[in-house]
């Protein structure tokens, strides 16, 4: 039985900031942040969005009423949890309207957690074939204003169908996950923003990936030219390069200016939106459909890693027609509307966070369906617009 990604979508913010104009406000030369970091555009976060709302608006572009009958489970994979106990699924498939005989949990390990919900969901799948599984890859990354950290920042959401005889990618067997307890970037219970060692962490993501692609290799006796593209987590595009660029060295033959040419390819909606955490291996990989020429029957590898840390190498196979079960992504990023170095900081600053007091947002110039109104008696306030 053929088992994998039946759809994916994407959902962000509706602001953004142009990365070259928060250089300027910081002193810094914009080169630093568009090709040292390899990043051009930052998705910025009003407070009347969360995980929730944004999960929600990515799920709700792949929805039909013929697909929810068969959803059972709704996994959210997040680091950037709104409730240390109620998962934020639970909100999440009730602004969807989905079944009340539906699984909902919420999974952590910094940005890997998405692949282990899909791995999980593979599971549930094979073990009762009829179903489908939603798994969400939603997240706000914060680092603070003026912080080294500031220009890795971003925000939004994937959603991806598990099913069987999928339309996108069918999830070959062979994975190799490898974890080791590392301090390169956390959030302790009373911090909204992340600590980070990021020359430590850039280090430790370079060989996990070079552990699990050559324990990969050691199962399955596959080469690289057994691979039509390789995809990496984004938090910032620099990292998927210097991750390629680990493996291959020297390297400069036609595979390796194939892995290049695609790599590039996988980092355009990154470069546009910045971190997403949890769902930036899951947006580069509908960047790289979106913006190559791969085939069906392709082999992708993708490389998941989330700090703290873990990491995991898995294939999949393309499938024929790949390009209809996707939303237009950078169509939707072109409606956008700019920010100013200002009004970023002041939209930073407004987030609810920990604030245990009552509040409400005013939703009236959010053009997303679902939207965060605020907080009444320590509970958060969703509506479907």
């Amino acid at each position: 039985m053929r088992i994998g990604i039946d759809r994916m979508a994407f959902a962000t913010t509706n602001d953004y900031l142009d990365l070259v104009e928060l250089a300027k406000e910081r002193g810094v030369d914009p080169n630093k942040f568009t090709i040292g970091i390899g990043q051009d555009l930052q998705a910025v976060v009003p407070p009347t969005q969360d995980i929730v709302a944004l999960g929600a608006t990515a799920a709700k572009k792949l929805l039909t009423p013929e697909l929810e009958k068969n959803i059972s489970t709704v996994i959210v994979a997040t680091e950037s949890g709104i409730d240390n106990s109620k998962a934020s699924a639970i909100y999440i498939k009730h602004l969807l309207g989905l079944s009340d005989f539906t699984r909902t949990v919420e999974m952590k390990e910094a940005c890997y957690s998405a692949t282990a919900a899909i791995q999980f969901a593979k599971g549930v799948v094979a073990l009762n074939p009829q179903e489908t599984v939603l798994v969400i890859a939603a997240d706000i990354a914060r680092y603070g204003l003026n912080t080294p950290g500031e220009v890795t920042q971003g925000a939004g959401a994937v959603a991806m169908l598990v099913s069987r005889n999928p339309h996108i990618l069918t999830l070959e067997d062979t994975t190799v996950a490898y974890s080791k307890d590392i301090m390169d970037f956390w959030r302790p219970l009373y911090a909204t923003e992340a600590l980070v060692d990021g020359k430590y962490s850039t280090n430790v993501y370079i060989e996990f990936f070079l552990q699990t692609f050559t324990r990969y290799q050691q199962l399955t006796g596959r080469e690289l030219a057994d691979f039509a593209a390789l995809t990496f987590h984004m938090p910032f595009t620099k990292m998927g390069k210097k991750g390629l660029e680990g493996l291959l060295k020297d390297r400069n033959d036609k595979v390796a200016q194939q892995l290049r040419t695609q790599l590039t390819a996988s980092q355009l909606f990154s470069r546009q939106v910045g971190n997403l955490y949890t769902g930036s291996l899951y947006l580069s990989l509908m960047s790289l459909l979106q913006n190559s020429d791969l085939r069906a029957g392709s082999r992708i590898g993708l490389f998941s890693y989330g700090s703290g840390a873990e990491g995991e190498f898995y294939t999949g196979i393309l499938e024929d027609g790949y390009e209809h079960y996707m939303n237009n992504i950078q169509e939707e990023l072109k409606h956008r509307r700019q920010v100013s170095v200002a009004e970023y900081e002041k939209l930073f600053s407004s987030q609810l966070g920990m604030n245990d007091r009552d509040i409400e947002f005013d939703v009236t110039n959010d053009p997303l369906p679902f939207v965060l109104k605020g907080q009444k008696d320590h509970q958060r306030i969703y509506e479907a617009k």
